[in-house]
């Protein structure tokens, strides 16, 4: 049976993962690239961050957003969110919290679902400690769906 998530199994499945897939728009087509993000759900942000490149580019321009995220057992067991929002880019010490924040958010999630202690964000990300600073984000949520199937 497929239904529709409530709202708050919507942001729940969101809350407890760290691994989505961005959609955005470059030049009138949709791309997509997973991302390593975090939700806080406090300020119903997804937090994010890359290396100055071809999505950074194309949300600059285009705000417009979605990040997708699923947790799929098997083709009978499936849950899947989607949130849509405006992608917005931070700087100074409102960047270096939010960086903070996705970082501690993450380990935790990791520790919590895969069992393991991480000591450092490069653990899991290598684009932190690149010589170029990455550019730290948020994607302000206007709509959150989801779907689920149970066999």
């Amino acid at each position: 049976m497929i239904r529709t998530l409530n709202e708050k199994e919507s942001v729940k499945l969101l809350e407890t993962n760290y691994i989505g897939n961005l959609s955005y728009i470059y030049q009138n087509r949709p791309f997509i690239a997973p991302i390593t993000y975090f939700f806080s759900k406090k300020n119903n942000v997804i937090i994010g961050y890359s290396a100055e490149g071809h999505k950074i580019k194309a949300m600059r321009k285009n705000n417009n957003v979605s990040l997708g995220v699923s947790d799929v057992d098997s083709v009978n067991s499936w849950e899947s969110v989607l949130a849509q929002g405006r992608f917005v880019e931070l700087s100074g010490s409102e960047a270096k919290a939010q960086l903070h924040l996705f970082s501690l958010g993450v380990k935790g999630l990791i520790i919590k679902k895969e069992h393991r202690e991480l000591d450092f964000i490069s653990e899991f990300s290598s684009k932190i400690y690149k010589d170029d600073l990455p550019v730290i984000f948020q994607i302000k949520i206007e709509e959150i769906t989801g779907k689920m199937r149970r066999h």
